[in-house]
């Protein structure tokens, strides 16, 4: 099988054909285009892969190009993990929103909708080509913020695209190992909307265990999500939330955590980016170990604002990932029909009443040659249905407003969204990523 990495020049890339270099099924992906918009990147990343595949016996055979159509051509799977403007761009969404006295982080809040506006023409315009030049493709979407590109790309691509993140199944598969169990023999009832949902069971051989874990102080602090939320407010809630939520239960100790570091999360990874590709130029032969190296570094420090001083990660959180399993848990049960049940942003249908039929949610699915198959929950209520709701009406103003150009959608998005507490402040906020993000003010000069 083929398949098309977009983005292939970046940090995800090493880690999926990792695990493409464990799989010996015969029906196996043996050919891998990676794409990327930087010619360095690509050949920084290549020479990782390069020495990754040492030592193993016929492993997928990789090429690089700059060329999109050459790219996804005739592939059967393609996932995107672009990141339209680069680190500079999630620098200026990070440091806008701060500036302005509100949440600056990636995907959550007012700079997730900055990312969402320039990502939304470019994540459009691979659907087109991939419609055209591999119909037959299904689009696994790893781009931020992933719920609303996912709904982006299916307007074009129907229920062809689905969206992945590993946090979901992170906390069931840490919830699972708190209790004990074995993650693969217990199911989750988790629903929400990428970055924004909430573990309310864990089942295991018909029961759900989950009250035990919120009831015992010791385990839940062994949880990183008992970690950053607390043990009493986790009880409050009666769910374990997802840890982006942590922006906003606790927005004020987050921009406060934020503005008292020296650096933003962006800010960090851009210098350790250009510290790394300059690495691997200079000493090419160290690439694998320098990749290794650094990407242990960056998971280590991942939502460092949340974290008390002093506080590490767990070390299985430091060394997971989960991207790169699943997006081949996906690949073999489409294409070799091995089924799985994992929690996947898809095409909503009736799975979460009180949201749209074509919105994108995320929820558990059970996938097999025919696609995904979001699977009955139980209806969100009260506070996480009323924030549900209202963080997908915003992604949809931001969908409109990438597709028409229009301001005043763009503004209705920032000003509607949660963590913004003005329409003057939106107003702004639309004024400074347009002079700060050329890609943002490009969507409206259309």
């Amino acid at each position: 099988m083929r398949l098309a990495m977009l983005g292939g020049g970046g940090f995800r890339t090493p880690l999926v054909y990792g695990a493409l270099l464990t799989d010996r099924h015969e029906r196996r992906v043996d050919e891998v285009r990676l794409h990327d918009v930087s010619p360095e990147r690509l050949a920084a990343i290549g020479r990782v892969l390069e020495q990754m595949a040492e030592g193993h016996d016929d492993p997928p055979r990789v090429t690089t190009t700059t060329d999109l159509d050459e790219a996804v051509g005739g592939a059967e799977f393609v996932f995107s993990a672009i990141r339209v403007g680069g680190l500079e761009g999630r620098t200026a969404d990070e440091r806008v929103a701060l500036d302005l006295g509100l949440l600056g982080q990636e995907t959550t809040g007012p700079g997730g909708l900055s990312y969402g506006l320039r990502t939304v023409p470019v994540a459009l315009h691979v659907a087109e080509r991939v419609r055209a030049l591999a119909p037959g493709a299904w689009v696994i979407n790893f781009t931020n913020p992933a719920g609303l590109i996912t709904e982006a790309m299916q307007s074009v691509l129907g229920d062809r695209v689905v969206g992945i993140c590993d946090s979901p199944i992170g906390l069931g598969r840490r919830a699972a190992a708190t209790l004990g169990l074995d993650p693969a023999q217990t199911t989750v009832d988790y629903v929400g909307l990428n970055h924004l949902g909430w573990l309310r069971g864990v089942h295991h051989e018909g029961r759900d265990v989950l009250p035990e874990l919120l009831a015992d102080d010791d385990r839940l602090a062994s949880l990183e999500e008992g970690q950053l939320f607390g043990p009493d407010w986790i009880r409050t809630l009666g769910a374990i939330p997802n840890e982006y939520l942590y922006y906003y239960y606790f927005t004020r100790d987050a921009i406060a955590s934020i503005t008292g570091s020296a650096q933003t999360r962006g800010e960090f990874l851009l210098d350790q980016q250009r510290q790394f590709y300059a690495a691997i130029e200079t000493a090419p032969s160290a690439a694998l170990r320098e990749w290794d190296r650094v990407r242990t570094e960056r998971n280590a420090t991942y939502m460092r604002e949340a974290r008390n001083e002093g506080e590490e990660r767990d070390e299985d959180d430091v060394q997971g990932g989960g991207y790169e399993g699943v997006a081949l848990a996906i690949m073999a049960a489409i294409s070799r029909g091995e089924p799985a049940s994992l929690i996947l942003n898809v095409r909503n249908g009736t799975a979460v009443p009180g949201l749209p039929a074509d919105a994108v949610v995320e929820v558990p699915c059970t996938v097999d040659a025919d696609g995904p198959v979001p699977q009955p929950v139980s209806p969100l209520e009260g506070h996480p249905l009323g924030l549900v709701q209202q963080v997908k009406a915003v992604e949809r103003l931001v969908i409109e407003a990438a597709t028409t150009g229009s301001e005043r959608r763009a503004v209705e998005a920032f000003a509607l969204h949660p963590l913004v507490d003005s329409v003057t402040v939106a107003r702004e906020l639309l004024r400074g990523y347009r002079a700060r993000i050329p890609l943002v003010d490009a969507v409206f000069r259309a």
